[in-house]
């Protein structure tokens, strides 16, 4: 495509008659960075939109083919809705007038920016997003065990309170045991202390002490197998309702979970990190913001260079035409000659100009 068909290709983008612009050479550049500023807004809603549904069916082996085609189609729409936006601004209006035509058009301008830049967003801040989203189902696993072991130790409060009181008893008698043990021991050997006589032996004292040991060490074996008697029901219901399969996820189940999110996911992720208070999250929340009103301003720019530019010849003469065709087209006169040539003849058709003459020749002859 040499530059002239590119030329050209652009003052088409802007809505303006090509051979409008092209009689009057101080209108060429302006229609050219108009149709140019039209042409890739489309492009990058083009980008925006199928970026946006490519992962609304992640996942599904033709993602790709259905993100470019909604891409495709929702660029084709988004710059018709530019090309009419532009070429609907009269220019030979004086004054505010413009701006109030220029409103409504302005503030659409706004809402299309705002949906094509979200989508490009999500792509540069990819990373940051992926790894708000790792945290986020981190916490949620974490929340979801907590809740599936809250569940349980409420349906199974008797039997986890009996293990408690039995635990409790063990480890106070154990230490107990241990500590008889000790003096035991010291007695035999006939060291003296305030639990112990001093006579090195086996007398009545160690007898005594030894007894006391052994209905306590009896007493011992009963509570451990009591407690290893409710563990195992405890754990053959944990497996039977799921709780043993309750893990928390690998590093690499969170890459891959991350990584597939849909759009609501990553939409959220960059909302929470827009609006998180680390200095990181700052950073990136100014960003996304600077990134939005370039958008605003891209989205927006056509618009104002043509409210900001003078009035131009094919400004005026776009306006003269319309008018021209509009008086000729409410013309009421029965009679009228331009009546019958848009009755009997298509715009440009010689066949339908021999019908119209015609016609009007017969009406001039019923006349005498």
């Amino acid at each position: 495509m040499t530059f002239s068909q590119l030329q050209r290709f652009f003052w088409i983008c802007s809505g303006t008659p090509e051979h409008f612009i092209e009689k009057y050479p101080t209108e060429h550049s302006k229609y050219l960075g108009i149709g140019a500023t039209i042409f890739f807004t489309a492009l990058f809603a083009a980008l925006s939109g199928g970026y946006a549904l490519y992962f609304v069916f992640a996942g599904n082996p033709f993602a790709g083919l259905w993100g470019l085609l909604f891409g495709l189609m929702w660029g084709l729409a988004i710059f018709n809705l530019d090309r009419y936006i532009v070429s609907s601004i009269n220019k030979t209006s004086k004054g505010l007038k413009q701006f109030y035509q220029a409103s409504p058009r302005l503030v659409f301008a706004i809402l299309i920016a705002l949906v094509i830049a979200r989508p490009l967003e999500l792509k540069i801040f990819d990373k940051e997003i992926h790894d708000r989203l790792k945290q986020r189902y981190l916490n949620d696993q974490n929340e979801q065990i907590k809740k599936v072991q809250s569940a349980f130790n409420e349906k199974y409060a008797l039997e986890l309170s009996q293990i408690k009181k039995y635990q409790d008893e063990y480890d106070l008698l154990s230490a107990d045991v241990n500590r008889l043990r000790e003096e035991l021991k010291e007695e035999v050997f006939g060291s003296r202390t305030s639990t112990t006589s001093g006579v090195p032996g086996y007398g009545s004292y160690a007898k005594n002490k030894e007894l006391v040991v052994v209905a306590k060490q009896t007493r011992l074996e009963y509570l451990a197998g009591q407690l290893a008697d409710l563990h195992a029901t405890m754990n053959r219901q944990k497996t039977a309702e799921g709780i043993n399969n309750q893990m928390m996820l690998s590093e690499t189940l969170l890459d891959k979970k991350a990584a597939t999110a849909g759009f609501a996911d990553r939409n959220w992720a960059l909302g929470a990190l827009a609006h998180a208070s680390d200095d990181v999250s700052s950073s990136s929340a100014n960003a996304i913001l600077f990134i939005t009103l370039l958008f605003i301003v891209f989205e927006c720019a056509p618009l104002i260079v043509k409210l900001l530019s003078d009035l131009g010849p094919s400004d005026v003469e776009t306006k003269e035409t319309e008018k021209r065709i509009i008086a000729q087209l409410t013309n009421t006169a029965y009679f009228s000659r331009n009546r019958a040539i848009r009755e009997y003849r298509i715009m440009g058709s010689k066949i339908g100009g021999r019908r119209a003459k015609k016609y009007l020749s017969n009406k001039r002859g019923w006349g005498r």
